[in-house]
């Protein structure tokens, strides 16, 4: 989060350092900050950490399982997902006035650090993705004394 923040504030001082950018700025502000994928779709996620994991619900309506991609790596979470085209059959006269769902690649990253890879859960439900990414044992401690 505090990655994603800061990328936010750099790009945006950079964008008022060129005011030829000013239309950029105003358009893409919200993109940024609400971490927008490049075609415009966003996986909504909420996300809870404690002292032993992180739990995270992702919306991920009308995907099929086999569709979702799950890769953990130096403390990152990615999650892919595609949709096949659509195709709505139903009105053979054309008379479909509005068609907003969106097929493709759609996908988003996570920084969850110290995560036990080998304990990870995920499922799969009613379309929400939910996951339970333990956190690694806390090494232990040793004091050294000073002589």
């Amino acid at each position: 989060m505090a990655n994603d923040m800061m990328n936010w504030h750099n790009d945006l001082f950079d964008r008022f350092n060129d005011l030829t950018k000013m239309d950029d700025l105003v358009n893409g502000l919200g993109r940024s900050f609400m971490n927008v994928t490049s075609n415009g779709s966003v996986l909504k996620t909420d996300i809870k950490e404690n002292d032993e994991q992180y739990t995270m619900k992702v919306d991920v309506p009308g995907i099929d399982k086999k569709d979702i991609a799950l890769k953990y790596r130096d403390g990152t979470l990615s999650i892919a997902v595609k949709r096949d085209s659509i195709s709505d059959e139903s009105d053979h006269d054309g008379n479909i006035i509005a068609s907003e769902r969106q097929s493709g690649r759609f996908g988003r990253q996570y920084s969850l650090p110290d995560v036990d890879v080998d304990k990870i859960e995920a499922r799969y439900e009613h379309g929400v993705l939910s996951l339970t990414l333990p956190k690694k044992a806390a090494a232990d401690t040793h004091h050294i004394e000073i002589q």
